[in-house]
């Protein structure tokens, strides 16, 4: 049985399965899970084994949240939650208060995410990543995994929390774990249920505008041929052409650093879409190889 945790005391204590041989993982959230997060905990699971440990974090993260946007909005259910990660094959959900996490109220510390993490998301949403960075900080050092997952769909987070520990030598693995989408290519999000049958419809111009952009990149007959960033840049772009939703950004990115890709970008990038779609805010991206087949 899946053992809930409220406090960090009760997290000290909970017996690592197996230290001997087994590791920790955690996968953290913000709740309101579904499909995307229960892979995260699965693999997480295949990761460590039978003798290892996963532990999930429930924690709606108020310095993440701007001026305006949907912190008390953001969907609770910590009962639904708990069966969803139990199900998953997870040891323990740690749920704490905002007083657990930050005794002390607003942190007057907090780790800055720094140019990296003020373009696209970090434009859009001020602040946003250096809250985000704060509390996967803290939360790391609460829950002192082996090993950390964290989701592509969320590729400029994936990116900032690698540098992080890269940067400031943290003792964790991280783990990125391919976007889950519907039948119809909706990346799943806890904000879809926001959405409106009608919005739910425009919302998968999203996926379409990136998958078309893929296509191009895939219809080149080599590796060395027709596909360059202008030309999937282009695809995407049509494919979003008309489409009743608020674009903030359709970009190629350099996944090193999350600035533009030039035109004569070769390797691993980012196809990034960040649009609002009625009320709600959504974003998706896929991962490209330039120079190599798709």
């Amino acid at each position: 049985m899946t053992a809930l945790l409220h406090t960090a005391a009760e997290l000290d204590a909970l017996p690592r399965t197996a230290p001997s041989t087994g590791r920790r993982a955690v996968v953290m959230t913000m709740g309101a899970l579904h499909e995307g997060h229960a892979t995260l905990i699965r693999t997480a699971r295949e990761l460590v084994g039978r003798t290892g440990q996963v532990v999930v974090t429930v924690f709606v993260n108020p310095l993440q949240f701007g001026a305006g946007e949907d912190l008390d909005r953001y969907p609770r259910t910590l009962e639904a939650d708990l069966a969803v990660a139990e199900l998953a094959g997870a040891d323990a959900v740690f749920a704490p208060a905002v007083d657990e996490v930050y005794p002390g109220g607003e942190p007057q510390v907090r780790i800055a995410a720094g140019p990296m993490g003020e373009r696209f998301e970090g434009s859009a949403r001020p602040g946003h990543f250096d809250g985000m960075l704060t509390v996967v900080a803290k939360l790391l050092h609460l829950t002192r995994p082996g090993l950390a997952l964290f989701g592509q769909k969320d590729a400029q987070q994936l990116a900032l929390v690698r540098r992080m520990v890269r940067d400031l030598n943290f003792p964790v693995e991280i783990v990125g774990v391919p976007t889950v989408r519907e039948p119809d290519g909706l990346a799943l999000s806890s904000r879809n249920r926001f959405l409106s049958a009608e919005d739910r419809a425009t919302a998968l111009v999203l996926s379409r505008a990136l998958f078309a952009g893929r296509d191009v990149l895939a219809a080149a007959p080599s590796p060395t041929g027709d596909a360059t960033p202008a030309a999937v840049r282009a695809a995407a772009r049509a494919a979003v052409a008309g489409a009743p939703l608020t674009l903030d950004y359709l970009s190629l990115i350099d996944p090193s650093d999350f600035t533009e890709a030039d035109d004569h970008h070769k390797g691993g990038a980012v196809l990034a879409i960040a649009a609002r779609v009625g009320a709600t805010r959504l974003i998706d991206n896929i991962p490209l190889t330039f120079g190599e087949p798709q």
